[in-house]
């Protein structure tokens, strides 16, 4: 096989090297991995096209990331911003339903970071973020909510470290403008995730403690225990359901609805640790009859705060096909849809079943 021209050689090098954090990039700026697998595609043949340009390292990336964020801007020009449901209506009164689910393109999707490749700690020494923190679920859903061009300038500036010149020239804007639209996003930012990061609060929590705490999770739900599921949240948890708008807080309403749905003792449950948004995540499965197995159901993310869940997001893979409300109340006879078990059940590596 003939060798590869010195400029091919560059370009694969460059990939290599950026191309778990550029599709991080890419997810921060849209909140959907399947956007995100696009996004890259058409920022690596852009890149290629131009790639005997190639100069320094430095430049190199700059100019690759220039892209993307161009390509992820262009395609935020089309669409509305993806949610959870927590950002999309008030709680449900206490003994509500599960409502109706809302069309698939609201929702904010969760992110493989593990099997993706994304390393930990910053990208530059510049950076204020970690590139983990840089996509935990809070983090990502309060990007959604700033205006295109302040997402795209907080996460240059404070999860990939750039200068404030370099994103100016990526954006084809002022310095002045990139300072103003960076102060803005991050006061608003600010108001809307926890002041502790989850990556701060695994390390104060360990390994260990997490074991136990996913234990002791994961016992009440396959016993259908209430009180013990509901005594290892904290007063002001949340629990959500997308594609359901749906969604549940305080504890105590939590508690009612688990105990008149899913804890009810109608279905039985199983379940696979393993991790969404450099946060700890439950696969949950669902009893099957016809199919003699646990059938996947859900992708819980979980948030934590002083040793307890805080917030549960449960990203069902159920199809949204029926018309009647009273179909998703019992969600889990429902078939399934294969575009999100594609995104979330085998996206993640988890298995198509449980005995």
């Amino acid at each position: 096989m003939t060798a590869p021209p010195p400029a091919s050689r560059d370009f694969a090098d460059l990939v290599d090297q950026h191309q778990a954090e550029l599709h991080a990039h890419c997810y921060r700026m849209l909140g959907s991995v399947h956007d995100a697998d696009d996004a890259v595609q058409e920022t690596l043949l852009r890149a290629w096209r131009g790639a005997a340009g190639l100069r320094d390292e430095r430049s190199a990336r700059s100019w690759l990331y220039a892209i993307a964020t161009n390509v992820c801007l262009t395609e935020l020009r089309r669409r509305n911003r993806r949610v959870l449901p927590h950002d999309f209506g008030p709680a449900a009164p206490e003994h509500t339903p599960p409502g109706a689910p809302i069309a698939e393109s609201a929702w904010l999707e969760p992110y493989p970071a593990e099997s993706i490749g994304l390393p930990a700690g910053r990208t530059a020494p510049e950076a204020s973020y970690e590139q983990r923190e840089g996509v935990e679920l809070a983090f990502v859903a309060a990007l959604q909510h700033l205006a295109a061009s302040q997402r795209a300038v907080l996460i240059l500036r404070e999860v990939m470290g750039f200068n404030a010149q370099e994103v100016a020239t990526m954006l084809d804007t002022s310095v002045a403008s990139v300072n103003s639209g960076l102060q803005r996003a991050r006061a608003a930012v600010r108001d809307r995730v926890p002041p502790r990061s989850q990556q701060a609060t695994l390390r104060a929590l360990g390994d260990r403690g997490l074991a136990d705490l996913v234990d002791r999770y994961v016992a009440a739900w396959e016993q259908c225990d209430v009180g013990a599921f509901t005594a290892l949240l904290v007063q002001d948890a949340t629990f959500a359901m997308p594609p359901l708008s749906t969604w549940y807080t305080p504890r105590e309403t939590i508690a009612t609805w688990a105990r008149e749905y899913p804890l009810s003792g109608t279905w039985r449950w199983r379940t696979v640790l393993t991790q969404a948004n450099a946060q700890p995540a439950l696969a949950f499965y669902a009893w099957d009859d016809p199919a003699g197995a646990y059938l996947p159901f859900a992708l819980n993310v979980l948030s934590l705060r002083d040793g307890l869940v805080s917030d549960v997001t449960a990203f069902i893979v159920r199809s949204t096909a029926a018309d009647e409300p009273e179909a998703y109340v019992m969600f889990p006879r429902q078939p399934m849809d294969g575009r999100r078990l594609a995104g979330t059940f085998e996206r993640f590596g988890l298995p198509a079943e449980l005995h």
